[in-house]
């Protein structure tokens, strides 16, 4: 049995050095280096390369090794076989650590003291009460119903807007697009965790701003193209939005020449969020093999009408 590692993207190597570190005594090959193609039973993919996996006959399962797969579900070149996310705990623990991190920085305003230091200026700012605030989180899935119940557990007062109904004891929950604009009015910041799918490309776009309270925040820690770009700096510089903290992007590393580097109102992290635990998802991907060759299902499989 031959496993495949198929990326495309700038960190390919360091992905394929910590996977194979991760798997003494495991035939991991990295594409275009296949061998011999019936090997290959299992293919691992980040952003694959265009059609490196197709012509292996033998292929039974496809594992990603991040929980999105935007980029690679609606790929017509991708096999007719199983395709498999990464469930790391620690890539949810990272994602609540990152959600609450800048929760508080804006809420306690420690943006403005950046900049107040930066300037030499001593000046408090109002100090509001947990309850005097309210968290909307757009995505309720695994990871954005933890980052709820923590931030429920520091006494915000918190919402969530999914796709379909969820409940959650202590949060509101919206759910589809006849609510979205119910669940915006109220939401002192906006924090988004949703999969990137058809119908939630470019949802943070001017009409979504435009709901929120004046002087509303943002925190995008879902995907680069959920993010309707010029819609966010428009928002920005009419005070429409107060500020923002930006984690992903369409194209990474973020250009020098990008407009968001020097924003005032925005604040930018490279993707690190949640870093991927590889030698955890390593652990995953082979016991996953491992119950499905003994005959059980494979586990967090993706719906790819759905594209999560």
């Amino acid at each position: 049995m031959a496993l495949l590692f198929s990326d495309n993207s700038y960190r390919r190597d360091t992905i394929y050095e910590k996977l194979k570190e991760a798997m003494p005594g495991v035939d991991l090959r990295k594409f275009p280096e296949i061998g011999d193609a019936a090997e290959i039973d299992y293919a691992i993919i980040w952003y694959p390369v265009p059609g490196s996996l197709q012509n292996l006959p033998n292929l039974k399962a496809v594992f990603a090794v991040s929980a999105g797969v935007d980029g690679i579900v609606h790929d017509p070149s991708l096999p007719d076989v199983p395709l498999v996310r990464s469930v790391d705990p620690h890539l949810t623990q990272g994602m609540v650590e990152y959600v609450i991190h800048e929760v508080l920085r804006y809420h306690r305003h420690f943006h403005l003291y950046e900049r107040q230091q930066r300037e030499k200026i001593w000046k408090q700012r109002p100090q509001f009460k947990p309850q005097e605030k309210t968290i909307g989180l757009m995505g309720l899935g695994q990871m954005g119903r933890a980052c709820a119940e923590m931030l429920r557990h520091l006494k915000f007062n918190v919402r969530g807007w999914s796709r379909t109904p969820k409940d959650i004891p202590g949060i509101e929950t919206f759910c589809g697009p006849d609510q979205l604009s119910a669940f915006l009015s109220k939401t002192d910041i906006l924090v988004n965790v949703l999969p990137l799918t058809s119908e939630t490309r470019g949802i943070l776009n001017r009409a979504v701003f435009d709901a929120l309270p004046q002087g509303a925040f943002l925190i995008n820690a879902g995907r680069g193209a959920h993010l309707n770009e010029a819609d966010l700096l428009a928002a920005l510089d009419s005070g429409s939005l107060a500020g923002a903290t930006l984690d992903a992007f369409p194209v990474e590393p973020l250009p020098v020449e990008s407009p968001f580097w020097d924003h005032p109102g925005i604040t930018v992290t490279p993707h690190i969020a949640s870093i991927t635990d590889f030698a955890a998802v390593a652990r995953n991907i082979l016991n996953n093999i491992k119950e499905f060759e003994a005959g059980k299902p494979l586990t967090h499989t993706i719906d790819r009408v759905l594209g999560y």
